[in-house]
């Protein structure tokens, strides 16, 4: 059966390459969020870049003229500390490559941070604008002494307004070059990350639409989660590459403008959700 904008009943929506690029909103962004609010459509940003704390991007976004609660972001960096700390003893200590949002994560969770090789439990690598040799080195001797290496996300690029920058999955890469162990990962397109998020919504997958601009990680992570997949051409991936995807997004469109002027023409989207969680 072919599926209908009309049975969508939340939604999940990356962040990087469909709300915004780099500093600047993308079309159709804050009228998108403004609609989903007005008719308390369930919906939450989920982003493979674990950098930023919620309320940092909350903040982002408010600069944009999107208003949301730090509670609607869910990050890779909260997805990984959740998941550490069902398979990790309380208080484990962690070698990190990362910035304020896995840390803060982490630390919420019970883990302790070290810098030491000889003390880590467990690396766990993310997205690092501060990457250096040394936080390589530290990383690849603490694997080679047996800590499980753990990726956030493997996102070999991330966009951004000059271009594709290097990404958690670079420097993923290199450490798993130099040590010949194979990182665990979190992250998009891994299923976990999608049904924790919908655990947070408190929605189906079967009524339940990622949106996203890389097709390897939104559509593919969301077919394999069950979810309904939205492709917008605004990101990263070209309207050719989604044409030829296997297996195909449900839906493309240029951006969010003209996925919700679809979705408004779609029968039976008025008025039928409830919001989970606040604005």
């Amino acid at each position: 059966m072919t599926p209908s904008l009309s049975d969508l009943r939340a939604f999940i929506l990356d962040m990087d390459g469909v709300l915004y690029a780099g500093a600047m909103p993308l079309p159709g962004a804050q009228a998108f969020v403004a609609h989903l609010q007005a008719t308390g459509t369930p919906f939450l940003f989920l982003t493979n870049n674990s950098s930023r704390t919620p309320e940092q991007y909350a903040a982002k976004l408010a600069a944009m003229g999107i208003a949301v609660s730090p509670q609607r972001i869910f990050t890779s960096a909260l997805a990984t500390a959740q998941w550490l700390q069902t398979v990790a003893p309380v208080g484990a200590r962690v070698l990190l490559i990362g910035e304020l949002g896995i840390q803060q994560a982490l630390a919420e969770r019970g883990f302790q941070l070290t810098t030491e090789y000889q003390q880590a439990d467990y690396v766990v690598v993310g997205y690092d604008s501060q990457f250096t040799y040394a936080k390589a080195r530290a990383a690849a001797l603490a694997i080679q002494r047996g800590a499980p290496l753990i990726a956030t996300n493997t996102d070999a690029s991330l966009p951004s307004e000059e271009g594709e920058i290097p990404g958690a999955g670079a420097i993923v890469a290199m450490l798993e070059t130099a040590t010949g162990r194979k990182a665990r990962a979190i992250g998009k397109p891994e299923p976990g990350i999608f049904l924790q998020a919908l655990a947070r919504l408190g929605s189906s997958a079967a009524h339940t639409a990622i949106v996203g601009d890389r097709y390897e990680t939104d559509i593919v992570g969301g077919h394999r989660a069950g979810l309904k997949t939205i492709g917008v051409l605004c990101g990263v991936t070209s309207a050719e590459r989604f044409a030829a995807a296997d297996p195909p997004a449900d839906w493309v469109y240029a951006d969010l403008a003209a996925l919700l002027a679809a979705w408004k023409e779609s029968p039976s989207t008025q008025g039928e959700t409830e919001s989970k969680c606040p604005s």
